[in-house]
């Protein structure tokens, strides 16, 4: 919350800030005319007054033409943004030798020029631009030989799990956590938790219970496990779910999710995925009320008249009124499963027929 709030602030002071230059520049340019127009005035007193009023009329079309400049610097400062963060070390090494020769070069040639009559520094400055177009482009497009010279990026620390929403929503994260079933960090990402305030505070009263249960799930886990914030982001991408993989796929971690959808999405990309479905899946009881098992009973029960028997795993199996059917295979009806502490219990029924 308290990172959402100061991220408000800033955006907003950085408004404040741009539009209160834009007033200044409006009222310094109608002082300006005003200044031009004063010198022909004869009256010093009005040409005064109406340089004060063109001033002011500057700055009142500038507050008018703000909101506008401020939705075209946003959308210049954005792509911006975007070029630069798609840079790669080795195209700005590239860039930079290629700037070195041209610079190496024009100043050579300005020696030669230098003899000519007709010479001027207006020569030296063209040589240095159309020495610089040739060879910053020319080593761009070779960047892969500069390589060696590229500093390595800076990367994130790997591993660890990446916790989507929904599997935080979900809850079940917890009760893997307090089982000991996650190794290594889990991690948070920032646009997570802005997601989740975002529901918390949102006007449907479904989508705020899920947004608070979320922020509940984070305070309980962080008391159980190490669970890191990792402050990443890229407006660039649409989606919570692109930013997860692009996220996932440059610290090298686990995704955690219950989004098949995502989970497809992640492996298409490389990711490695761990879903909380699958999982659900495959601890489900291979044995569920209603089927029809095999069991041998090999002793009586607690009470009167039952019969126990086991399964190839070990599973116990209480058979009602079976002890009558001991040492004899027996087609039997499960009534319940149950997991218990030490395991689990398969209570069932014999068929009418006495044995199998």
């Amino acid at each position: 919350m308290d990172t959402v709030r100061a991220a408000v602030r800033g955006r907003l002071g950085g408004v404040l800030v741009l539009r209160l230059c834009l007033i200044a520049l409006g009222l310094l340019a109608g002082l300006g005319v005003g200044r031009m127009l004063e010198a022909g005035a004869g009256d010093p007193d009005m040409a005064r007054v109406n340089t004060l009023s063109l001033g002011l009329a500057g700055a009142l079309a500038a507050l008018l033409l703000a909101p506008r400049a401020e939705r075209l610097a946003a959308g210049w400062t954005a792509r911006v943004g975007r070029w630069y963060g798609g840079l790669s070390p080795r195209t700005v090494a590239a860039a930079t030798f290629g700037l070195m020769v041209a610079l190496l070069l024009s100043v050579l040639l300005g020696n030669l020029l230098r003899s000519l009559p007709f010479y001027t520094w207006v020569w030296s400055v063209l040589a240095t631009a159309l020495l610089a177009a040739f060879f910053v482009p020319f080593a761009v497009r070779h960047a892969g030989a500069f390589a060696p010279l590229a500093l390595p990026p800076a990367r994130r620390p790997s591993g660890g799990k990446i916790l989507d929403t929904n599997v935080i929503i979900d809850g079940r994260v917890l009760d893997l956590a307090r089982s000991g079933f996650l190794e290594g960090d889990l991690i948070v990402p920032g646009f997570v938790l802005r997601e989740l305030q975002l529901l918390a505070d949102h006007g449907d009263p479904q989508k705020r219970t899920r947004g608070k249960r979320g922020l509940g799930v984070l305070e309980e886990l962080r008391e159980v496990r190490s669970l890191r914030v990792e402050d990443w982001d890229d407006p660039s991408l649409p989606t919570v779910d692109d930013k997860l993989v692009r996220l996932a796929r440059q610290t090298g971690a686990v995704l955690l999710t219950n989004d098949g959808n995502l989970g497809k999405i992640a492996r298409l990309h490389g990711v490695t995925v761990l879903s909380l479905h699958a999982l659900a899946v495959a601890l489900r009881p291979q044995v569920q009320a209603g089927d029809y098992l095999t069991v041998t009973v090999t002793k009586g029960g607690q009470q009167q008249g039952q019969g126990v028997g086991y399964l190839e795993d070990g599973t116990m199996v209480v058979v009602e009124d079976g002890l009558k059917y001991r040492g004899k295979p027996t087609r039997v009806l499960v009534v319940n499963n149950v997991q218990t502490n030490v395991g689990r219990m398969i209570f069932a029924r014999a068929e009418k027929s006495d044995a199998a």
